[in-house]
């Protein structure tokens, strides 16, 4: 009898702690499925609610940060339903007009760099300096650019002078994160030069670039090179293309833009990196601007501008815009200079680059391929031109489609 009681009590012992713990799990389990359902509902709250203002909000059609026009919602049409671009045109329209895209962007590069990250959004994060991510060569592209070049070069009986400027990704290779892919870009432009020595005349700008790496001849924040890095490229042109170049010391160097963030900045939002200047080299002995025609479309009379610099984009964050304004089809200096027509096709490592040439040429056309759809000689006779430069920086070379327009 007494055994028996006392094992009663102990089961009634036992079954009392077991309902305690289940009631316990119970509870536990029904305080996680709480925790997750309001989890859920923040979630989707903030969702909604980020949705209903990027919806109603007034939509902004150019944003000075990123430096670019914003997506406008695409057409809806079968055509575009069925081929995808649609679907496609209202992505991009829902990431150009996110609310609160800036601080999504800067949010999303910190926690990179806070997990030990050095890249974010192709944009290498050293440590005073933004470098791109350079993708591989593309072989057919860089095949149908050498071939228009070689047309080009053909069809108007003309020795060009080819410049392929080297980037940011190059010259401080050694400063990437360990085995960062990183295309050789002095071994392309030597096999560029050497595929097309027979027509063209290569300007090597590779060696001084290199030599004077430790001096301000890249922005920090930009993709372009600065006035002193044209500066020495400039000194590397005049050995081939025949001209005496003016010294340093023939130039009065104007600070003129302060804080200067450019698009590698746009890319990541990051604001650890010491802003750039943009630097303005006037010579020393005056003289008068040239005048500058900027042709935006073919069917219109160009715009005339007084003198090389567009100053009001000092106050603005495309501030590289100062050299010439933004991109276009076709750019023409009367310089009132002695010398002869230089032609270039080129990309916008041009544009701090053409003021130095400015001093050796009476006349200087700069033709953008990338904005022509019509062919480059319903636009110039190259015949009319003394000398012929074909210049695009080597990551522009390596991908750009619109240098094969050459050939046509």
């Amino acid at each position: 009898m007494g055994k028996n009681r006392k094992k009663g009590k102990k089961t009634d012992k036992n079954n009392m702690i077991k309902r305690t713990a289940r009631r316990e799990a119970a509870a536990e389990k029904y305080f996680n499925a709480l925790l997750s359902t309001i989890t859920v509902i923040i979630f989707f709250g903030v969702i909604i609610a980020i949705g209903a203002v990027t919806a109603f909000s007034e939509k902004q059609e150019f944003s000075e940060t990123r430096n670019g026009k914003l997506a406008e919602f695409p057409d809806f049409t079968a055509k575009k339903v069925y081929n995808g671009s649609f679907t496609s045109g209202v992505e991009t329209y829902i990431s150009d007009h996110f609310a609160g895209h800036d601080s999504w962007v800067t949010l999303k590069t910190v926690t990179e760099l806070l997990s030990g990250k050095k890249e974010s959004n192709n944009i290498y994060i050293l440590k005073d300096r933004l470098v791109e991510k350079i993708a591989e060569p593309k072989e057919e592209i860089i095949s149908k650019s050498v071939k228009g070049i070689r047309t080009f070069a053909e069809k108007n009986n003309v020795k060009p002078y080819l410049m392929i400027v080297p980037t940011q990704a190059e010259i401080y290779s050694s400063e990437l994160p360990a085995n960062a892919p990183n295309p050789d870009q002095q071994a392309f432009i030597g096999d560029i030069y050497s595929e097309l020595s027979d027509c063209t005349v290569p300007i090597d700008v590779y060696s001084v670039l290199s030599a004077n790496s430790s001096d301000y001849i890249y922005y920090r924040t930009d993709h372009h090179w600065t006035t002193k890095g044209a500066f020495l490229a400039y000194t590397a042109a005049s050995k081939r293309m025949n001209f005496t170049p003016l010294t340093e010391d023939d130039y009065d160097i104007e600070h003129a833009g302060e804080n200067f963030r450019g698009t590698f900045f746009s890319k990541v939002l990051y604001d650890g990196i010491t802003p750039d200047t943009l630097d303005i080299w006037l010579p020393a002995n005056g003289g008068e601007e040239p005048v500058v025609e900027i042709t935006s479309t073919f069917d219109e009379a160009p715009a005339v501008h007084e003198g090389m610099y567009f100053r009001e984009y000092l106050d603005v964050k495309d501030k590289y815009s100062t050299f010439f304004g933004t991109n276009q089809p076709m750019i023409r200096l009367r310089t009132g200079n002695k010398g002869g027509r230089l032609l270039i096709f080129k990309d916008s490592y041009a544009h701090c680059f053409v003021p130095f040439l400015s001093q050796h040429y009476s006349e200087i056309t700069m033709l953008d391929l990338r904005y022509i759809q019509i062919s480059y000689d319903q636009l110039v006779d190259v015949s009319e031109y003394d000398q012929v430069l074909i210049m695009y920086n080597a990551s522009t070379f390596m991908s750009d489609e619109n240098i094969k327009k050459l050939m046509f």
